[in-house]
């Protein structure tokens, strides 16, 4: 099984297939999406790529993290498990 990344500093323009793109020069990618506001559905500036094998996660650390893509710097690093419970969004009670 592969490594979620976190994907920090990406363009208001950039794409999923853009992210996925710019992450398949250095491997396997399972999925990348980027995260997006729940009611205008612009770009929150950061996404998750999931890479096919750890070797291929840690290869895109080493050569995509501080590279540009979209006109911006990039912050690639292995994404933190989200806490016990967490879903992460909002409850509506």
């Amino acid at each position: 099984m592969g490594k979620r990344l976190y994907v920090g500093g990406l363009s208001y323009d950039t794409s999923d297939d853009g992210l996925r793109d710019h992450f398949a020069q250095v491997g396997e990618v399972e999925s990348a999406a980027v995260a997006r506001d729940r009611y205008t559905g612009r770009s929150r500036g950061f996404g998750f790529v999931e890479m096919g094998a750890d070797g291929d996660a840690q290869k895109a650390i080493a050569e995509l993290n501080g590279k540009d893509l979209d006109g911006r710097r990039l912050t690639v690093d292995e994404a933190k498990p989200r806490p016990e419970g967490s879903g992460g969004g909002r409850r509506d009670d």
